[in-house]
């Protein structure tokens, strides 16, 4: 436990200190850091690991659904683009029904699953891979710190990592965004924030449609 994660006002990406107080919504406190402009729930309101284990075993994620693969195809069809036949992958927060292994097994990659929750397999997080792929998970991250430095290990030189997580680009509309209202949703990224974390990694950073970013690794 580092006892500076306590602090409500302690980034937990890039771990500066004073982020200012950026909005209130339903009684929720976020606030935003002055370095890497992330948004984040203060941590006292985080929800535990119990609560959030039940929110998401409520999402009937179907890796067969027509819809679903169609939203995960925004992230998976521009890396698809950018693989080498045979490539290695991770579905990374790959929730209760994993669809993004199904889909890029069809096209000839083999892809393994990881999930604090759903798919805890340490063997999993103990290779490298040619690509990760994290939709609709970063914004779960109570510390994206450690993921984003988790994922940068995960990736072999030359690697990418496919992000889709919603982007906050309209600060006016925060109160009334749809994405900040699930309770397990507690950091929202800018594309300034996107950039801060390519940089922190020596990743190149690809915009690649609405919410998704592809990063390369060098």
């Amino acid at each position: 436990m580092h006892p500076h994660h306590d602090d409500p006002a302690r980034c937990p990406l890039c771990g500066a200190p004073g982020a200012a107080p950026f909005a209130t919504v339903r009684g929720r406190r976020y606030r935003r850091c002055g370095t890497c402009r992330l948004t984040f729930l203060e941590p006292a309101q985080r929800p535990d690991a119990a609560a959030e284990r039940a929110e998401y075993a409520l999402h009937t994620n179907d890796p067969a659904d027509p819809r679903y693969r169609r939203f995960l195809a925004r992230a998976t069809d521009p890396l698809l683009d950018r693989l080498a036949p045979g490539a290695e992958g991770l579905d990374f927060g790959c929730g209760p029904g994993p669809a993004v292994p199904a889909m890029l097994g069809e096209r000839g990659f083999a892809v393994r699953t990881w999930d604090p929750f759903f798919a805890p397999d340490a063997d999993a997080l103990a290779r490298t891979y040619d690509f990760v792929v994290c939709t609709e998970v970063a914004e779960h991250f109570h510390r994206p710190d450690a993921a984003f430095a988790r994922i940068d290990g995960l990736l072999r030189p030359g690697g990418w990592l496919a992000l889709m997580t919603g982007i906050l680009r309209d600060d006016t509309a925060f109160a009334g965004w749809p994405y900040i209202r699930e309770a397990s949703h507690v950091v929202f990224y800018r594309p300034q924030t996107l950039d801060w974390i390519a940089r922190r990694f020596g990743w190149t950073a690809e915009p690649a449609g609405t919410d998704v970013v592809l990063f390369g690794k060098p």
